[in-house]
């Protein structure tokens, strides 16, 4: 892990889905890390904590599997430092994983091959998800709901 950071925010631009604003207090967290192997059990550790910490302890195992699954498809195509970026606000859980490929992320079918089924995961667990062009790299993020409540969190059309 390499530093903590508090001052970027998702740019709400249409392409890559309008995020509001978290109000202030909300969770947010932003993570550097070095790519190698154990960032993604660093990452999975790092979620469990900051989400226990917030009151979303539920969402912590999709959410640790999920961004470990970003986190892995960072260090095996990207190879360059990557930054996991966690934010809940209105009724969301918002994670990003940074880095300096520029290949989108592809969905494939689950079969047998023990490597290639990360954005399978992320597209059957997460509420929704997408990739933008970040700079000279990309962003893949997904976001999972953080409330039960009827209407807690919805995004308006």
């Amino acid at each position: 892990m390499l530093e903590l950071s508090g001052g970027h925010l998702p740019d709400p631009h249409a392409a890559y889905a309008c995020y509001p604003q978290p109000p202030l207090g909300a969770g947010y967290l932003s993570v550097e890390y070095e790519p190698r192997p154990a960032v993604v059990a660093e990452a999975r550790a790092e979620v469990r904590r900051q989400l226990e910490g917030w009151g979303l302890a539920e969402q912590s195992e999709t959410t640790a599997l999920l961004v470990s699954e970003l986190v892995t498809n960072a260090v095996v195509h990207a190879a360059s430092r990557l930054r996991l970026t966690l934010s809940a606000a209105h009724g969301f859980l918002r994670c990003e994983v940074s880095d300096a490929g520029r290949r989108p992320p592809r969905v494939l079918r689950a079969g047998v091959s023990e490597s290639g089924r990360g954005m399978f995961l992320v597209d059957a667990l997460a509420e929704r998800w997408g990739c933008h062009q970040d700079g000279p790299g990309k962003t893949v993020w997904f976001e999972i709901g953080t409330c039960g409540s009827d209407g807690c969190g919805r995004r308006q059309p």
